[in-house]
């Protein structure tokens, strides 16, 4: 039997970064995943929000996908499309960049790390012990691991075998997605009739001056409403072919699709993220409707929450009780995704009293305090963990600001390039020099005489010191003293060393 100390099962977007951020730690880490490659048929999942631009200019990694993808306003509620240029963040736009790429991408990024990858497998079982995880393989081989995590999607075989409960509400509509040939010529864009909504587009696209313009040939993607639920087996060119002659009357001459699938407005969470050694990040933790293209990025954004607790949870420098922190941090963001996307999936119902519910949201929506919040919420950039009562900073990511350091020019983002937190002093020089902190906590004296802004917040108080977990967000912010920082450096990063290891930048 092959050991390692996390096992991760699914090596989709969520199960990469997670893969990432444990080799960061220098876990021993290895992805199980069924496919025998990182290809991935079709385009599936388009953009990356804001917030997840930042996790990834924290690794020093956004510029790969920002130089594949085409920069546009992406974050929108109900159709509503919410701009979000204003917003005091190195990245105020989304990315459209087809999932295959992101995965690409992705893996181009672990594959320089020490990861191990068993692809063309599957698990077909697994059980925990006091002491780790067994998994049975597909092809009779066995694996085992101190931990386990689940990204293998809303069907998750390691959320079932753990036992963990998926509560929820059953599906009410379905839609097809797939790409395809056609002989005839649908009208490019997204349309709304008393079907439903349906949309046709190309995988190649370019945006000008705020408009998408398709290629010119190639398959062409669509979306369209079922007449009723679809059932949970895969569908067919038929399947597409009967939904797309009901809603638009012709199929267009629909053939040789390269891939079809089918979503739902089914909405369930699991009941928790951790069960002993076994946890879920993504679609195995949560699932709903694709509205507001919230999905990959709050998956991701579980990834490098958990990465480092669970990295300084194997390491031992933590105690086992930090991975509750994470479900305790991430099970409400997901909520609240599901919440969003409930709403959104009601208001576009073909029915006119929903149209009206709609039009009415669209006008708030317009106005500035309500255009402000939900720009943030559906970006991802408002999200604020309970870290504590204090500074407004507090729990919330932690602003991009440049510093001017010992050595020279500084982002806060490029102290996390290693996924270590960071001590930000910006009181006297040396300061915090003699306090004896976790051997990984980086302190950087630095300089920023700017304003501190936040999104939707809006300007808060210049803080004294802060420090900065892997994830960005922050988890102390000093107000002259020192007062609560030993606490909070061994809440969350574990014991202090008498003498600090690494030196201050």
């Amino acid at each position: 039997m092959t050991g390692h100390a996390v096992v991760i099962v699914g090596g989709g977007p969520t199960g990469l970064m997670l893969a990432g951020e444990l080799a960061l730690a220098e876990v021993d880490v290895a992805v199980v995943e069924r496919r025998p490659n990182q290809d991935l048929a079709g385009a599936r999942a388009g953009g990356l929000h804001a917030r997840t631009l930042e996790v990834l200019d924290q690794r020093g990694i956004a510029g790969r996908f920002l130089a594949e993808g085409q920069v546009a306003q992406v974050a929108g509620f109900a159709g509503t499309r919410l701009d979000i240029s204003d917003f005091p963040t190195r990245h105020p736009y989304g990315l459209g960049l087809w999932q295959n790429h992101i995965e690409r991408i992705l893996a181009g990024w672990v594959a320089e790390l020490a990861v191990t990858f068993y692809r063309g497998c599957e698990v077909t079982g697994l059980a925990q012990d006091g002491t780790g995880v067994g998994l049975h393989l597909k092809d009779g081989r066995t694996l085992r691991g101190d931990y386990v995590v689940g990204c293998d999607g809303g069907r998750s075989l390691v959320r079932k075998a753990a036992g963990i409960g998926f509560p929820g509400w059953e599906p009410t509509t379905s839609a097809l997605i797939a790409e395809v040939e056609m002989t005839g010529q649908p009208e490019f864009g997204v349309h709304r009739n008393a079907f439903g909504i349906h949309s046709f587009g190309r995988r190649e696209y370019k945006i000008v001056d705020g408009k998408v313009v398709y290629a010119d040939s190639g398959p062409v993607g669509v979306m369209v409403t079922e007449e009723h639920v679809g059932p949970a087996t895969e569908p067919t060119l038929a399947d597409l072919s009967a939904a797309l002659i009901a809603a638009c009357g012709t199929d267009y001459g629909a053939h040789s699709p390269t891939w079809i699938s089918r979503f739902t407005d089914m909405t369930r969470q699991a009941a928790a993220y951790r069960s002993g050694r076994i946890l879920l990040a993504g679609d195995a933790a949560h699932v709903h409707a694709p509205d507001g293209g919230q999905g990959l990025n709050i998956g991701v954004q579980d990834a490098v929450n958990l990465g480092w607790k669970l990295g300084q949870v194997v390491h031992g420098t933590a105690p086992d009780g930090l991975l509750d922190t994470y479900h305790a941090e991430r099970h409400p963001v997901a909520a609240r995704v599901l919440r969003n996307t409930m709403a959104q999936s009601a208001l576009r119902r073909p029915d006119p009293r929903i149209e009206a519910a709609g039009e009415v949201v669209a006008e708030l929506l317009g106005m500035e305090e309500p255009r402000r919040r939900f720009a943030a919420m559906q970006s991802g950039l408002d999200v604020h963990y309970d870290v504590g009562e204090g500074h407004p900073l507090l729990g919330r990511r932690m602003p991009d600001v440049e510093l001017a350091a010992r050595e020279g020019p500084r982002t806060v983002y490029s102290l996390l390039h290693d996924a270590r937190p960071v001590l930000l002093n910006f009181g006297v020089p040396g300061a915090f020099d003699n306090l004896p902190r976790p051997p990984r906590v980086k302190l950087v004296d630095a300089e920023y005489g700017g304003a501190w802004k936040l999104p939707a917040l809006g300007e808060v108080p210049a803080p004294a010191a802060v420090l900065v977990r892997p994830d960005g967000h922050v988890a102390w912010v000093g107000g002259g003293s020192d007062a609560g920082l030993r606490e909070a450096l061994a809440r969350w990063f574990g014991p202090a060393t008498p003498l600090a290891s690494v030196p201050s930048l």
